[in-house]
């Protein structure tokens, strides 16, 4: 869109789609992982409504990755700041109703900046919206295979894998999410090794489309509804 595109469709609509993400170490699949998948989600949910997905944001905070060579991170201090700056600019230009579709956990810090813009602002309708813990998209999750999170089989995607990587077969023993955010980088690589956190590496296609339609048609309906 041009400035003027979205000035004329500001007459008729007021809801734009902020993708944010994050660079990490995502085991076997693609560093952007995160990002490619909150910005894919968000494309496919919105065009259907005619509602923009403006640029996302593809750097997010996690700083416990840092000992994984290609991980960027933000402060939350930086990352809230440039969050909070990209809502005002929509907001001034008469966007009313934003979702922030977020694809990285590390990035919940958000959810405090998406509550204080619209109380700066109190016309400005923001959801904060994880888009893959969303109530069917992991149900979904847990239909398919009860024994998933970061870096497994359930965002392993044919879009998140790179060309020529091998997949392990086996499970991936679960770890204990709560020392990731205990240990400093470098002992964090040496407890969770390749990155993923816990279960298979990857699942058919098949599962994985049906996965992705139910993220797909919940994060429209999330665009579409619940703004009263």
């Amino acid at each position: 869109m041009n400035w003027k595109q979205v000035e004329d469709y500001l007459h008729h609509d007021d809801r734009a789609v902020l993708p944010i993400g994050s660079t990490e170490q995502h085991c076997r699949l693609s560093l952007c992982t995160d990002h490619i998948l909150a910005e894919r989600v968000a494309v496919e949910a919105a065009e259907p409504l005619g509602v923009p997905v403006f640029p996302g944001l593809p750097y997010g905070i996690t700083p416990y990755f840092m000992a994984y060579p290609g991980t960027v991170t933000l402060t939350a201090e930086t990352h809230g700041r440039v969050l909070r700056e990209i809502i005002d600019s929509l907001g001034a230009h008469g966007f009313k109703r934003i979702v922030v579709v977020n694809g990285h956990g590390g990035n919940s810090p958000g959810q405090a900046i998406a509550e204080e813009c619209m109380r700066a602002k109190q016309d400005l309708r923001v959801k904060f919206y994880n888009w893959w813990n969303a109530a069917a998209t992991w149900a979904k999750v847990m239909e398919i295979d009860p024994v998933a999170s970061h870096a497994s089989w359930m965002e392993n995607f044919p879009w998140t894998r790179l060309a020529g990587v091998v997949y392990p077969r086996e499970q991936k023993t679960p770890i204990e999410v709560s020392k990731v955010h205990s240990l400093s980088p470098d002992r964090v690589r040496q407890y969770i090794g390749d990155g993923n956190f816990a279960g298979v590496y990857q699942k058919p296609d098949e599962e994985m489309l049906a996965l992705w339609r139910t993220g797909v048609e919940e994060t429209r309906n999330a665009i579409a509804h619940g703004w009263d």
